[in-house]
């Protein structure tokens, strides 16, 4: 992390300095267009995102990608014993892991509340025992802890022009709609690791299961059936953005490009989806790179005349 952006953000200590640093490693490293979206916040807003990315990072790879030899009772177990360590390190308000350091160190200076983190844990945990959801509200247990508390988590850092409360079902409503159209595009990817991400009887409605949505990942082709239903979930979760939208006015004004170039960009995928006549099995839908980069650099531009104009406050 550069010295610019720990100074800006008050960050003083030498060895919350290099946790800080730790953390944009991760982020730089794993999260690349996560990273470079950063970018648009200004620079005392960016180590706190750092840090909640990488710990969030770190849980996930716990989870999905587990060292060799590692039984689901092991992995359980080891989550279990990250949770209780994080619990009692952020009621201490200090760690001697580097991220976790960071990100104690953010939810003390943004006044983030421990539910946000209990709640990843809680569906860190599903991960490891449930493959399959049977309902919405099923699922919308799961991705309340996956997605609308990353959503909560970010929002102190963004800023608002209202109070917190009243932009925060919009945040949540944002993180939400990423993570539901992450499901979509990532069909075929989540068989593979016997998981489905979408509402069982949602999908009966069409006359489609599991063994139906193999068929499609194995050839690679798209029934109609399960494109039906695939259509179906595009518009629900275009019905999630629509909730979201109101929000971005909500936030600080440095921070609307990036937001709203993330809004605009992950729901470019759900057209992507739609313009391949919802086959998510041959190829994983992404927006075109000339217009990821036409976004960027115009939020770029706005985001900077943005913060010229509205400084951000150091929390």
């Amino acid at each position: 992390m550069t010295s610019r952006e720990l100074d800006a953000a008050g960050i003083t200590e030498p060895g919350l300095r290099e946790a800080y640093r730790r953390c944009r490693e991760v982020n730089a490293r794993h999260g690349r267009t996560y990273f470079l979206a950063t970018r648009m916040l200004s620079p005392a807003q960016r180590p706190a995102v750092h840090a909640l990315y990488a710990f969030a990072r770190r849980l996930d790879d716990l989870v999905d990608e587990p060292e060799p030899g590692t039984t689901p009772e092991g992995l359980a177990a080891t989550l279990h014993e990250v949770e209780r360590n994080f619990r009692t390190e952020l009621a201490a308000g200090r760690s001697d892991d580097p991220l976790r350091t960071a990100v104690i160190d953010t939810a003390a200076r943004l006044e983030i509340p421990e539910p946000h983190f209990t709640a990843f844990f809680t569906s860190m945990r599903m991960d490891l025992t449930v493959t399959a959801y049977p309902t919405r509200a099923a699922l919308d247990t799961y991705v309340h802890g996956s997605a609308e508390v990353i959503g909560l988590q970010v929002l102190p850092v963004l800023g608002t022009v209202v109070p917190r409360a009243e932009a925060a079902p919009r945040a949540a409503a944002l993180g939400k709609a990423f993570q539901l159209t992450n499901f979509l595009r990532d069909v075929a990817e989540d068989l593979d690791r016997g998981r489905v991400y979408l509402p069982a009887d949602e999908l009966a409605a069409e006359g489609v299961d599991r063994d139906r949505l193999a068929w499609c990942a194995r050839t690679r082709q798209v029934d109609p059936a399960v494109r039906r239903a695939l259509a179906d979930q595009v518009a629900r979760t275009r019905r999630i953005y629509a909730e979201a939208r109101p929000g971005i006015p909500m936030l600080h004004p440095a921070s609307r490009p990036c937001v709203w170039t993330a809004f605009t960009l992950y729901g470019g995928i759900l057209d992507r989806i739609e313009a391949a006549d919802h086959n998510v099995f041959a190829g994983r839908a992404a927006v075109p790179r000339h217009r990821r980069l036409l976004a960027a650099g115009d939020a770029l531009v706005r985001a900077q005349w943005a913060r010229r104009r509205h400084p951000v406050a150091v929390a």
